[in-house]
Formats: C-alpha cells, structure tokens, sequence
C-alpha cells in the first residue's frame, strides 16, 4: 500500500469522491502544512495556522496508479483559484499536493505540465507541490462524512454534484455499489 495526501479544498467533498475509487482502501481527513502542533478545526477555520485541509489516501499501485489519483484530484475540484474551492475561502481551502518522495513530485510536476499544454482549464493551475509534513487527524466528526451526512444541505448541493462529475468523468475507477 502507498500513501497519497492531497487537499481541493473542503476535504468532506475529497473525501467522499476518493471514498469511491477502486483500489483505495482508506482515506482519513485531517490537517498538514502548518506550523501549530495539534490543530483543532476551529484553529485551521481562523486561516492563521497555514495548514490546509487534506486528505491521506491509502491506495493500492496495482489498482490505481498515483498518477490515476492525481488526474481525479485535478478533475474534481478547481486547481485555479488560490485558496479558494466554491464558497470556501481561505489558505485551509488550497489546492495542494504533498509529495511522499521524488517519484510522486516529478508525477504531480508532469501531470500540471500535461494539463495547462493541454489547456484543461482556462486559467493558469495555482496547486501547490510540497513535500509531506506533520499530519494530524481530524475530529471524529470529519472522517467519513458524507455518509454519515447524505441529507445535509451542503452534502446534497455540494458534494453529490462532484460525486456525480466523477462518477460520469471516471466510471472504471468507480467501486461498484455492491462491493462497497
């Protein structure tokens, strides 16, 4: 198994669409890139930590490649505005990978290359590219969320849309509902 760890933004909308993707047997929400020790989520929400909210994804190579990864994680959320996803503002909202090793920069450095030469999105991509740090686990209340919180407003009208991009951008990287 191999650890990736990336933040788009709210990392209730990132957990749920890599929840979802074969191969990856485990995703837990949490906070790196800062420099306070043991930040609460109330600390990293007043924007003065410098920790973004992340998710770390335990995934299978064989299953699902880093570069697999990378491309969903570019394709479900907005790698062009600057600490900022949707409604959600703030430097705990950037986009930003956090590299394991060289290998995994160079895939994430290559795969931004390929989609600005490609012209994916109409403004230039601003995603950090950082090497991992400490990562500190979310609150109870964060992990696993969507689930747990379907008929919530901001599940319904937030995150079900992004599920459902996925689900149409990336049906072979989808688990089956029954094997879930």
């Amino acid at each position: 198994m191999q650890t990736a760890i990336f933040g788009g933004g709210c990392f209730w909308c990132t957990e749920a669409v890599f929840q979802s993707v074969k191969g990856v047997s485990q995703v837990v929400s949490g906070y790196m890139g800062g420099e306070l020790k043991h930040p609460t989520y109330m600390e990293i929400c007043n924007g003065d930590t410098g920790h973004a909210e992340v998710i770390q994804i335990e995934f299978d190579e064989k299953v699902t490649s880093f570069s697999e990864l990378l491309l969903i994680f570019f394709k479900t959320h907005n790698p062009t505005t600057l600490n900022r996803q949707g409604n959600d503002t703030g430097t705990q909202y950037r986009s930003v990978i956090f590299y394991a090793n060289q290998d995994q920069k160079e895939q994430a450095v290559k795969m931004i290359d390929k989609l600005t030469k490609e012209l994916v999105y109409d403004s230039p991509i601003v995603t950090e590219i950082c090497p991992i740090s400490d990562f500190y686990e979310a609150e109870d209340y964060h992990q696993n969320y969507f689930n747990q919180n379907q008929g919530k407003p901001y599940c319904a009208f937030v995150i079900q849309p992004k599920l459902n991009k996925f689900a149409s951008d990336f049906k072979d990287k989808i688990i089956p509902q029954e094997a879930k």
